[in-house]
């Protein structure tokens, strides 16, 4: 059985149609809409949307600010825009398992409103966010989706991440801005958001620690007690769907105890005041049939009503649902049509989501089953539902497609895979898609299914660079540079590099080699890529089993850092736990580093061979089995070796007593614990230690054009041996000395390195490779 098989096994055996049916008939319940705000995948408050959809109806939506680009990665090495376009992928696994509408802020890998690394204030974030556009792409983004709550997940105070508090004061903002029909950056029909909650409950935890309490709660979600059909506690159903998020670690086990309730603290109310969260405000048919000038249609809404309460209690009767469901839907169609001009801002969007909840409901009820997957560019359609003999179920194509009987494929016009696409909507899969059609009674019924694996539209020329990213060391001498082609699309495609003046090259169908010129000096250099003379895009393929696949497309350069960093003559061993590539550039840079295996952890002979062992990130919670291995690490350090730890979290399996050899605690939050200033000022406080010294003199220079921050997960405490050698803060904070350490243990030496090096040699940072020298060689 192939792994498309077992995955198609799994999903159906996770969704029975029943229980589809179920969730289905909620939405029926009423009109009511809240959108939850959010900076990051992930801030969204799972637990409380399960039970604001699956057990009150209310209809649900997430807006959230940026991808995630900048966060750590639990799964493996992608970072930056391909971590975006992961987390994308994951964002809206996550809703779709919420029902839930998901938009974005951030449109492109290049915009400014990027998780651009850790903030402390909302102020810094706006700014390099870009403030108006911040606030453009949240009022379209509230007129198109026109909620009745807004909902932030986070309060904007002191000891929250920046970019939280930056989306909480642009909650704020909206409620006015995107009901003021003179606002001049956007042309959507305005809107009035009704309420604006804030969170009752504190941020404080692992990561932050609001310093002040929360707001008194003025309103409860309650959200203890479990759905009545699959018996999953509404906090399941959110780690349900927080388990998408892979690549943060995401989901976890929630007991009965634990279960929670969700209090919410009024701050911006445009309706009259009620003790519930739909008080005053148009949240049944009913309601709306009672608005001033709905009398042409308030028959027709309260028929409709009926009929919808009816299709729920007539649950799990399939007979008597499509009944019902038909009937609603032909009154709500009808409404729709007459409905008058003066309620065209309050009415008609909110029949169209019933409307389509209820041909979801006519779908599932009339035990029609039809289903697309594609195999390469062949579409197969399964169509059960002999019953049904108008049931048609046709690919829907975007623009530039073609369909040729079973081969769906791309055309040269067609637009390319977005990984970064600006929303979703669970009920709207996007192209190309299964588009169903068939009639019950007198009413047709439409919708859109997803496809399973679907093609995706890529450039007609890519190509792929085994390194785009690379280093030349001087102190090594000046060697040509091998850069390997691999996918090249077409076969026959010419690629060409532009160089510099004086550079040399040579290329072959396969590879390309540059032959700097002898007086090559340090610096960045940034050769572009052509394929048949227009500039090449490179594709990367992004598919773990828990997302759809997607993949970013990106323009392809080559970047070459010219460093001159003395390279200690030491053997290097380098345990990692799939989060970073420092072995990769430490071999770039000329040091000898070889990755050990689980094998050569168990052998003392093995170890003896090596003056530094270096620990990557996370590797003591990634690597099975390391933790088991640092008494022999710790032996081996004592007779003589050189140990690096780079930083971990405390949830990493750090033990503060048995972890490094001597006592080293790590600080929470860790907000409290990192410098988030990549151009904070660092001063050196032991300058004469040899770490800052040898084989390469660290100076000022070393520190400049660092990218996202200088460090996190600083140590909180440490034992007397070690020895602090760096100072840094950010701006209106104490220092921090925990950033680098140092300790002589028996005939050897341990160093922690809470310093995001690994991060700055990703980006090519002259210092970070300078320091990471030092850090590798013998005392």
């Amino acid at each position: 059985m192939s792994d498309a098989e077992i995955s198609r096994l799994t999903e159906q055996q996770m969704n029975p149609r029943i229980t589809a049916l179920w969730h289905a008939l909620q939405p029926l319940r009423t009109t009511l809409s809240f959108m939850n705000s959010g900076a990051h995948p992930d801030d969204e408050t799972s637990a409380m949307l399960a039970a604001l959809r699956f057990r009150d109806g209310i209809h649900i939506s997430y807006v959230c600010a940026n991808r995630g680009e900048g966060g750590q990665n639990n799964l493996g090495r992608e970072n930056g825009a391909v971590l975006g376009a992961l987390r994308t992928a994951e964002m809206e696994r996550a809703a779709k398992c919420l029902d839930m509408r998901l938009y974005w802020l951030s449109e492109s890998p290049d915009d400014t409103i990027t998780d651009f690394g850790f903030s402390k204030s909302g102020e810094e974030t706006l700014k390099k966010w870009g403030k108006a556009r911040t606030l453009k792409r949240f009022v379209d983004v509230v007129r198109r989706e026109r909620p009745d709550i807004l909902c932030p997940t986070f309060l904007d105070v002191p000891g929250q991440h920046g970019h939280h508090r930056a989306m909480t004061r642009a909650a704020q903002n909206v409620m006015d801005l995107a009901a003021n029909p003179d606002y001049p950056d956007s042309d959507l029909p305005i809107w009035q958001v009704k309420k604006l909650f804030l969170p009752a409950w504190g941020g404080g935890g692992s990561a932050y620690d609001d310093e002040v309490p929360p707001p008194t709660a003025s309103h409860i979600v309650y959200a203890r007690g479990t759905d009545p059909v699959t018996g999953f506690s509404w906090e399941n159903i959110g780690q349900q769907s927080r388990a998408f998020h892979k690549s943060q670690g995401m989901g976890r086990w929630v007991s009965p105890k634990d279960e929670r309730d969700w209090p919410l603290h009024l701050l911006d109310n445009r309706v009259a005041d009620g003790p519930d969260l739909a008080a005053h405000i148009p949240a049944t048919l009913c309601d709306l049939a009672a608005l001033p000038g709905a009398e042409d249609i308030a028959s027709l809404l309260q028929s409709a009503q009926t009929q919808c309460d009816a299709s729920i209690a007539a649950w799990p009767d399939e007979q008597a649902i499509t009944t019902t469901a038909t009937q609603a839907l032909s009154s709500i169609r009808q409404a729709h049509k007459l409905c008058p001009d003066a309620l065209q801002n309050e009415v008609p969007h909110r029949l169209a989501r019933l409307e389509t909840a209820l041909q979801r409901v006519i779908f599932l009820a009339s035990d029609a089953d039809a289903r697309g997957y594609c195999l390469g560019n062949t579409l197969h359609v399964e169509n059960r539902a002999s019953h049904l003999e108008n049931l048609r179920a046709t690919a829907l194509l975007p623009e530039g497609w073609r369909a040729q009987g079973d081969q769906i494929t791309p055309g040269a016009q067609a637009a390319l895979h977005d990984g970064y696409r600006d929303h979703y909507d669970p009920a709207l899969p996007p192209l190309p898609a299964l588009e169903i059609q068939f009639d019950h009674s007198d009413q047709q019924i439409c919708l859109r299914l997803p496809l399973e694996n679907p093609p995706l539209p890529l450039p007609a020329q890519s190509l792929r660079l085994n390194a785009d990213r690379n280093v030349i060391n001087l102190r090594n001498g000046i060697a040509p540079l091998r850069i390997t082609l691999a996918d090249l699309t077409p076969e026959n495609a010419q690629a060409e590099v532009q160089i510099p003046d004086g550079w040399g090259v040579e290329q072959t169908d396969q590879t390309i080699l540059l032959t700097p010129p002898a007086d090559l000096q340090p610096g960045l250099y940034t050769l572009p890529v052509l394929l048949n003379g227009q500039a090449a895009r490179s594709v990367e393929n992004i598919a773990y089993p828990h997302h759809d696949p997607t993949t970013l497309i990106r323009e392809e350069n080559i970047k070459i850092r010219v460093l001159d960093c003395k390279i200690p003559p030491v053997r290097v061993g380098y345990i990692g736990g799939g989060n970073d590539r420092t072995d990769h550039w430490l071999a770039a840079m000329g040091a000898m580093v070889t990755p050990l295996t689980d094998e050569d952890l168990k052998s003392p002979e093995t170890l003896a061979q090596y003056d530094t062992i270096l620990i990557g990130i996370f590797a003591l919670g990634f690597r099975a089995g390391l933790v088991d291995s640092l008494p022999a690490l710790h032996n081996w350090v004592d007779a003589g070796g050189t140990m690096i730890t780079l930083y971990h979290r405390p949830g990493d399996n750090w033990d503060p007593e048995t972890s490094a050899p001597a006592h080293l605690e790590i600080g929470l939050p860790s907000l409290r614990w990192r410098v988030t200033d990549e151009n904070a000022t660092i001063t050196h406080i032991a300058p004469d230690h040899p770490l800052l010294n040898t084989p390469n003199e660290i100076t000022p220079d070393d520190w400049s054009g660092w990218h996202k921050e200088r460090g996190l997960y600083f140590a909180k405490s440490w034992d007397a041996k070690y020895q602090p050698l760096l100072s840094l803060r950010d701006p209106g904070e104490p220092p921090h000395e925990g950033a680098l350490l140092a300790a002589e243990i028996g005939k050897g030496r341990h160093i922690h390195c809470a310093l995001i090096l690994h991060y700055q040699m990703e980006n090519l940072v002259p210092g970070a490779f300078r320091l990471m020298a030092n850090l590798i060689a013998k005392r």
